[in-house]
């Protein structure tokens, strides 16, 4: 679904929307309660994906232009994956990013310059196959994608195999099951190809090997998870940003909030919304069986849902990807329940 393109960035200023190249311009000078006064612009990260459907739709809607403010421009980059927009926000050319779990582990590991404010999107990963393979078993001997080496699905699967006592190997010898870790459109084309025998991808990706591809889903991976919730998308800000604009992230965390209500309101619309986003960006939009398909297995909700990104985490150190599953300290959702609270809704717990 997404060209393979990387850091293409688009300027959106509130009051005017303006397109400018890959800037990368600097906050304005914060005053010391941590409100902003003056012009400030915030730069915002995320993929062209329906997973990071929330920031999709408030884009489009032009909901961060009504609760940030007319002092606020906000300067929206995309990214294709998550070490790149890491990258960013270390290199200082990102405030704000929508990004999966396990990036967000590396980050806050690497640095205690990060943390999850919110989260944006749960559930939506699978295992889809060839309609010749039916059980776990026979996954013996084939080859399966997964999106990164140690990203949020790349986990799953290595987790998942490891459970079942299948050895995994990326150089097909010494393993049981080889995992070819590449971007999800080339996914696409191997599995069509039959130079792969399956992946375990995030949607829509999933939904598109068994739509466009004739796949079939062997593994739903909220089976695998209590009451079938666990961490896809998280929000994650860059902690200095924070401190210093705690007002303008208030605001975001409103919009945010905002924007995922009148999604869960009303999904067809969010649908419909969202892949015109998606279509603008990629010059493709996702076919209605597709899109309806995928939706279904995807929840939007602000929760960051931390304790699945603990055990993600502990997943990944088992797997000797991290030497290191501690991520105390990684999420800071006072500001979230500030926002919660002020629209009236329950607060979640870090």
């Amino acid at each position: 679904m997404r060209p393979r393109f990387r850091l293409l960035a688009t300027v959106a200023a509130f009051a005017v929307l303006a397109a400018c190249a890959n800037s990368k311009t600097p906050s304005a000078s914060p005053v010391s309660s941590g409100s902003s006064s003056a012009h400030v612009t915030v730069r915002l990260g995320h993929f062209p994906n329906l997973t990071h459907a929330p920031a999709l739709y408030a884009l489009e809607k032009g909901i961060y232009a009504k609760d940030m403010g007319g002092n606020v421009t906000l300067a929206v980059t995309r990214f294709n994956a998550g070490p790149e927009e890491v990258q960013a926000l270390f290199s200082n050319d990102l405030d704000i990013a929508f990004i999966g779990p396990s990036p967000a582990v590396n980050a806050f590991q690497k640095s205690n310059a990060v943390r999850i404010i919110a989260g944006a999107t749960s559930g939506g990963a699978a295992l889809v196959v060839k309609s010749s393979i039916t059980s776990v078993e026979q996954l013996k001997g084939k080859t399966l994608a997964t999106p990164q080496l140690g990203n949020t699905q790349d986990v799953a699967l290595r987790t998942f195999l490891k459970s079942k006592g299948l050895k995994t190997t990326t150089t097909g010898t010494g393993g049981d099951v080889t995992i070819r870790p590449q971007d999800n459109s080339q996914t696409l084309d191997t599995f069509k190809q039959g130079k792969i025998d399956g992946a375990w991808v995030p949607e829509p990706y999933a939904s598109r090997l068994v739509y466009e591809d004739g796949g079939h889903v062997l593994v739903d991976e909220g089976t695998l998870w209590p009451n079938g919730k666990y961490a896809t998308t998280e929000v994650l800000v860059r902690k200095t940003f924070m401190d210093e604009h705690s007002d303008l992230v208030e605001k975001f965390l409103k919009a945010h909030i905002e924007a995922i209500d009148a999604m869960n309101a009303n999904p067809t619309d969010a649908q419909a919304t969202v892949n015109n986003a998606i279509a603008k960006i990629t010059g493709k939009a996702l076919k209605p069986d597709v899109l309806a398909s995928a939706w279904k297995h995807l929840t939007f909700t602000w929760d960051p849902e931390i304790s699945t990104v603990q055990r993600s985490a502990d997943n990944a150190k088992a797997l000797g990807l991290i030497s290191s599953s501690n991520i105390s300290g990684i999420e800071e959702v006072s500001v979230l329940n500030d926002a919660l609270t002020a629209a009236g809704k329950p607060t979640v717990q870090a």
